[in-house]
């Protein structure tokens, strides 16, 4: 079976048409909706959304193969966790590389001077419309950390090798994290 398709040409039957619309939340970071859509049947089903204004991310590996990671409490799982360096979008149309940049830069003190787009993923898509734009950054220069009043976190350098393994042995949960891993260590041929 082919799953590349043309969404315009063959899944006409998958789409779901919206009928209304109801604001159910509208906070700083995400907006929550209830829409009501009609099936391709002709029946009505409800849909509860996350409307999100975007994220980047960045995989940054030194020359040594490491990779610079994050470690902080995650208040929703009630727990720490490793994570790369992340971060929401400040506005609709932020250009995504600008966003990453600042990132990098508050987060881990670090710049770099090579970027690549690894591509773009959704998190959630049953049901949210959050998409997160991948980076890897290389020729890193370490500078000094910026962080927000309310953002605490600790940075370490890992090995990517050693990454890899921690993703296939179940040992990092982010699933971001987990792609940028994944992905940079087959761009890097490791």
């Amino acid at each position: 079976m082919n799953y590349h398709f043309d969404p315009e040409s063959e899944c006409a039957r998958l789409v779901e048409k919206p009928s209304s619309s109801e604001d159910i939340f509208n906070g700083i970071v995400l907006h929550v909706k209830r829409d009501t859509v009609t099936l391709s049947n002709g029946s009505s089903a409800v849909r509860e959304v996350i409307r999100h204004i975007g994220a980047v991310c960045v995989i940054p590996v030194t020359e040594n193969n490491e990779v610079i990671m994050e470690r902080q409490y995650r208040y929703p799982l009630d727990k720490v966790i490793l994570e790369i360096p992340a971060g929401k979008l400040d506005a609709p149309d932020e250009n995504r590389l600008s966003a990453i940049q600042r990132e990098l830069r508050e987060e881990t003190g670090y710049t770099a001077d090579e970027w690549t787009e690894i591509g773009d993923f959704h998190p959630a898509p049953a049901y949210s419309d959050e998409y997160i734009t991948m980076y890897m950054a290389r020729g890193l220069h370490k500078g000094k950390q910026d962080l927000d009043e309310d953002e605490f976190l600790d940075v370490y350098t890992i090995p990517l090798s050693e990454l890899v393994e921690d993703v296939m042995a179940g040992k990092i949960s982010d699933a971001k994290t987990q792609v940028c891993i994944l992905k940079a260590a087959r761009i890097l041929g490791l």
